[in-house]
């Protein structure tokens, strides 16, 4: 197993991590989860340790593609499991927040959505043998993971002074992948036409 894959292995685990830490059922087993009030804001343990294991797993996402780009080493689990540990941390984390009312569940549709459909155009133009690089993805991507971030740091320091910059990139974020599904659109079209016609 090439070193990339092993960053892609640890990734989705501390993934499943997050994921199990924000939902199991803590209180229906008799456990009491610490929180803390500071400043009027309840926190809860889980959601900081949560935000600082998703640090971790953004970080090693990073080297993951550095390590790939320098040894050259693509391999067919890092094809297929690389885009799989972003969208299972990245999708459960939209999915898990929106259902706990820390954000909008429309970002999270709008989001998760527009992967979906994406990801099958990208299928699509690579069953042809072919790429397509949307700049717009990885703008989308940092805004994504930094308010996904802040969001599990209750937004803090911001939110003491009333600046909800975490929902703001959200939005951001949400706007971004829309643009980036259209020119995927615009893109597939333009290439499915030239192919069949």
């Amino acid at each position: 197993m090439s070193k990339a894959s092993k960053v892609t292995s640890i990734r989705i685990l501390l993934s499943i991590i997050i994921v199990l830490l924000l939902i199991f059922p803590f209180y229906q087993m008799g456990i009491n989860v610490a929180t803390y009030l500071y400043n009027n804001i309840v926190i809860d343990i889980r959601y900081i340790i949560s935000g600082i294991i998703f640090i971790i797993v953004a970080l090693l996402d990073m080297y993951d593609n550095y390590i790939a780009k320098k040894e050259k080493t693509v391999t067919i689990f890092s094809n297929m499991f690389d885009e799989v540990a972003g969208l299972l941390l990245i999708n459960s984390i939209l999915i898990i927040l929106s259902v706990n009312g820390m954000i909008s569940p429309i970002i999270a549709l709008v989001i998760i959505v527009r992967d979906l459909i994406v990801d099958r155009m990208k299928f699509v133009i690579s069953c042809y043998n072919k790429s397509y690089k949307n700049t717009l993805d990885l703008a989308e991507k940092i805004i994504l993971t930094i308010g996904l971030a802040m969001t599990l740091f209750y937004n803090i320091p911001f939110e003491l002074i009333g600046l909800r910059i975490s929902d703001f990139l959200l939005i951001v974020s949400a706007v971004l992948a829309v643009i980036s599904g259209i020119k995927y659109y615009l893109v597939i079209k333009d290439f499915l036409n030239e192919n069949n016609g």
